[in-house]
């Protein structure tokens, strides 16, 4: 895990208490904060701190947001960021272009619709124009800061190679011009026993791929990629594949591309500066000398260390390959708490 820096903070109350102080947030690995919980994360925002419960031991600790420089959001359904807020303030993606903070968007847009797997997201339609209208009011490097995941990737009775190839070309033909990068990997379910746990309950009767349909698909992806002009990427898979790259979802090459203007978060990642040489037509621009990864993520993982500001069992989605939710009724009873105090300095409400 990453050692932040910690400050003093004045909470709700009055009371003085220690915070952790990132400059990464994560919004977040653990649930689906712009879906369903964008008025909370608002208010926090507002607040300038959020309250945390380790999923470990319990232990709860405040977490200061008056340092952050970047803000990565993880959704299926996004929409909510579009929408004005329920108490009538301006939509949030609004709110961050005018506030002008850094962020973009981990979009995971699959198409598991018919077979349920997914049972509470929106309609493969109505996500592509949520994708689409995400690139068209996001105000620089749109295409970049909405990255498209087709995650996981997932192989049933009844959905093939075949099956699955044609769900994501159909959606990679439509949204291709408005993002740069496809990240998929393949259902772990070996790893992760409330997964298979929730594929059981679900009814899903899915399974892992072979090391011979890992290549196969993934050479599909990339041929497909290639027409489409966007790079592929896999997330937290150890085997390496023809013409696919390792992803970093939190990234600093993508951080370099899009926010060498805040020369804070420049430094926090360890970009060098280089000044331009006018002579020869050379901007001042940063460069990333090394990489350093989150020693908190799993061995594949590529990602640069953030703080994680939601909880387990707190998502509504209830998708049945999930490993943030080991019981769906809690994830749910969790989730109307939040609405019964959606400004709470928890998610939950607690």
């Amino acid at each position: 895990m990453a050692t932040w820096n910690k400050s003093e903070i004045t909470i709700e109350g009055g009371e003085k208490v220690q915070a952790q102080t990132p400059a990464i947030i994560s919004a977040s690995r653990s649930t689906d904060i712009p879906a369903f919980y964008a008025d909370w994360f608002m208010e926090r925002l507002k607040a300038g701190y959020v309250k945390w419960y380790n999923p470990f031991n319990g232990v709860p600790l405040y977490v200061s947001l008056s340092q952050a420089r970047l803000f990565v959001f993880w959704s299926k359904n996004p929409a909510p960021l579009l929408k004005p807020l329920p108490n009538g303030e301006p939509a949030p993606i609004d709110t961050l272009e005018k506030e002008g903070r850094n962020y973009y968007i981990q979009f995971t847009l699959n198409d598991y619709f018919d077979e349920k797997i997914e049972p509470r997201v929106p309609p493969v339609e109505d996500r592509i124009k949520t994708f689409i209208e995400l690139n068209e009011r996001i105000s620089h490097h749109a295409r970049d800061r909405v990255v498209w995941r087709f995650d996981p990737l997932v192989l049933t009775n009844t959905i093939t190679h075949k099956v699955l190839i044609d769900k994501v070309k159909r959606i990679g033909d439509r949204i291709a011009p408005y993002t740069s990068r496809l990240v998929f990997s393949f259902i772990d379910i070996g790893a992760y026993a409330k997964v298979g746990k929730n594929l059981q309950n679900g009814g899903i009767q899915a399974r892992e791929f072979t090391k011979d349909e890992m290549l196969e698909v993934s050479q599909s992806i990339a041929t497909m990629c290639a027409e489409w002009g966007i790079t592929p990427a896999t997330c937290g898979e150890a085997a390496d594949l023809p013409s696919i790259e390792h992803n970093r979802c939190i990234d600093d090459r993508l951080m370099v591309k899009c926010f060498s203007h805040d020369e804070e978060l420049m430094k926090f990642i360890g970009a060098r500066f280089v000044p331009g040489s006018p002579l020869f037509g050379e901007a001042d621009r940063w460069v990333l000398d090394g990489y350093k990864k989150d020693p908190g993520q799993r061995l594949a993982c590529g990602c640069i260390s953030s703080k994680d500001i939601g909880e387990y069992n707190t998502c509504p989605h209830l998708c049945h390959y999930c490993y943030a939710n080991t019981n769906n009724k809690a994830a749910v009873e969790n989730w109307r708490r939040h609405l019964d105090c959606p400004h709470a300095e928890t998610i939950t409400g607690k």
